[in-house]
């Protein structure tokens, strides 16, 4: 299926307007949404080739630049050592209530656009996991695919680092798809089996992966990139974007 990746939009929120990068096929139809959530270091390069993956299987994509507050339109931080530390810091400072608001605006404007049936799914990497995860609380977000999803077995993410995500699982209505490296040091088995052990506890309908690899395996370009772990977390997602979101 032939896509485009081109657009974005600037939508506004309660913190200020957003920018969304937007892949989605070229012909012309009424496409299921996907809100892909970026590593910290915003849309680089292999997120826009994970967005233009998912595109292609028949989806609209919206990738939002989730540091809007802080960063000028556009901005993408480097994978280096001061483009990660900007990452992490920007992480614990955003309040995770605007991690939220961003959420609701961007769900809005997904159902009133032309080109989406109004069924919305997640699919986050890293901080994105989580966020992805994070989503799945909002009755809008029919299927979340989460992989290796940071600070949130510490209940750590933003402002404060404190947040609620995995206290709230019970809310949880559609279906959650978990991936993880078994070599991932940020989210060690401890910290799996307490997230695990806390959707088996809330009955949430769930997928589980853990897979011999390492923190961002699905990073193309990179030395942890693993090519076969790619085809089968793609091969995941597309099974579960096609029970939820068609």
């Amino acid at each position: 299926m032939l896509i485009r990746t081109d657009e974005t939009c600037d939508i506004a929120t309660p913190t200020g307007p957003m920018r969304v990068h937007v892949s989605r096929p070229v012909k012309a139809g009424r496409f299921p949404a996907v809100v892909l959530y970026s590593e910290i270091y915003q849309v680089t390069a292999p997120v826009a080739r994970l967005a233009a993956m998912i595109a292609g299987q028949g989806y609209l994509v919206a990738t939002p630049e989730v540091y809007h507050e802080y960063e000028p339109a556009g901005s993408v931080l480097e994978y280096d050592v001061p483009g990660t530390n900007r990452g992490n810091a920007l992480k614990y400072e955003k309040p995770v209530s605007g991690y939220d608001t961003d959420l609701d605006a961007l769900t809005d404007w997904l159902r009133s656009h032309p080109d989406c049936t109004g069924r919305i799914g997640s699919f986050g990497v890293c901080l994105g996991g989580h966020l992805a995860f994070r989503a799945a609380l909002h009755p809008a977000i029919l299927g979340a695919a989460c992989f290796y999803a940071t600070d949130l077995h510490t209940a750590s993410l933003g402002a404060g680092r404190s947040d609620d995500s995995l206290a709230r699982v019970s809310e949880i209505r559609g279906e959650l798809m978990m991936t993880w490296g078994r070599s991932d040091p940020h989210v060690p088995y401890e910290g799996r089996r307490k997230i695990r052990d806390a959707l088996e506890a809330a009955g949430t309908a769930l997928e589980w992966h853990e897979v011999d690899g390492q923190h961002a395996f699905l990073r193309d370009g990179a030395p942890r990139f693993d090519a076969a772990l790619f085809l089968q977390a793609m091969a995941n997602t597309n099974a579960l974007f096609a029970r939820t979101l068609r």
